[in-house]
C-alpha cells in the first residue's frame, strides 16, 4: 500500500503557522526578536511559504504554478521591505498577478475534474 502526502498542503499549514506564531508573538509578547520586528518576520515567513511551494511545483514540472508563486512571494516581500513607492507598487503588482493566475487556474482546473467526475 502506498502513502500519499500532500506536500503543497503541508508546506502551507507550516509557513502559516509558523507566520502566526511570529505575529502573535511580536503582538502580544515582544516587539522584536534579536533587534528585527517579528511582525515583519511574520509576513516574511509567509512569502518564504510562497517561495517554497514554488520550488515544490517546479520540481513536479508545473513550471507556470511555479512561476506564479515565486512572483506572489517576491511581491510580498517588496511590500514588506520596500522604501520608496514604487517598490511598494511592484510588489503589489506582483502579489496580484501571481496571486491572480493561481487563483484562475486552481478553479478552471476544479471545474475541469468537477465535469469529468459529475
Amino acid at each position: 500500500m502506498t502513502e500519499e502526502v500532500d506536500v503543497q498542503e503541508l508546506a502551507i499549514g507550516v509557513g502559516t503557522v509558523l507566520a502566526l506564531v511570529l505575529y502573535g508573538y511580536g503582538t502580544f509578547v515582544r516587539e522584536t526578536i534579536l533587534g528585527v520586528d517579528a511582525r515583519m518576520l511574520a509576513v516574511l515567513s509567509f512569502a518564504a511559504t510562497f517561495l517554497a511551494v514554488a520550488i515544490l511545483h517546479g520540481a513536479y514540472g508545473r513550471r507556470d504554478f511555479a512561476l506564479a508563486h515565486a512572483a506572489a512571494g517576491v511581491g510580498l516581500v517588496f511590500v514588506v521591505v520596500a522604501s520608496s513607492g514604487p517598490q511598494v507598487l511592484l510588489g503589489i503588482v506582483l502579489l496580484a498577478g501571481g496571486g491572480a493566475y493561481v487563483a484562475i487556474k486552481t478553479l478552471r482546473a476544479r471545474r475541469t475534474v468537477g465535469d469529468a467526475t459529475g
